[in-house]
């Protein structure tokens, strides 16, 4: 089966500003990424502080599992060669980003836990958490579907 074997080049996008938004989100994505890696010790210990249902095997699970969504979804953002089914994956995981980020904001600001960081940068510059973060991830899932909406991977009509 060619979906799981070959490498394809990714299709036109659709106009040069979804092209751009991906470019802007995957430079976001970046940026994240490498704040959260940098301090990533402190960053899970961060995440262990939310009290989140799991304990600290949860804490350890979410914490690699955003910085591994957040670092998988580049390759469809950047448009490099992949499969189709890797294609997919990766803009699935784009989605999951600000997905994951939204509840974690919204948990962080529905609970009454005395947390003085939202962890999107790691902990390497302290953002206090607010409803402004809720904004934030919401700024990012609209990134997410107009560079996914630029760059489907499957037929158009």
């Amino acid at each position: 089966m060619s979906i799981f074997q070959k490498a394809i080049p990714a299709k036109k996008p659709r106009t040069t500003n979804s092209q751009k938004i991906a470019y802007a989100y995957a430079a976001v994505l970046v940026i994240l990424i490498l704040s959260q890696l940098f301090t990533f010790d402190d960053f899970i210990r961060l995440i262990e502080s939310f009290w989140l249902p799991g304990g600290m095997s949860g804490a350890h699970l979410l914490g690699s599992s955003i910085i591994a969504c957040e670092l998988l979804a580049l390759p469809f953002l950047l448009r490099i060669d992949l499969s189709r089914l890797m294609r997919i994956i990766c803009m699935v995981l784009s989605w999951l980003v600000p997905l994951i980020w939204f509840g974690l904001s919204l948990w962080v600001n529905l609970t009454v836990n005395a947390i003085s960081n939202i962890g999107f940068l790691g902990s390497l510059v302290q953002l206090a958490p607010g409803w402004w973060a809720v904004l934030v991830c919401v700024a990012l899932g609209i990134l997410s579907a107009w560079a996914s909406w630029g760059l489907w991977p499957g037929k158009r009509k």
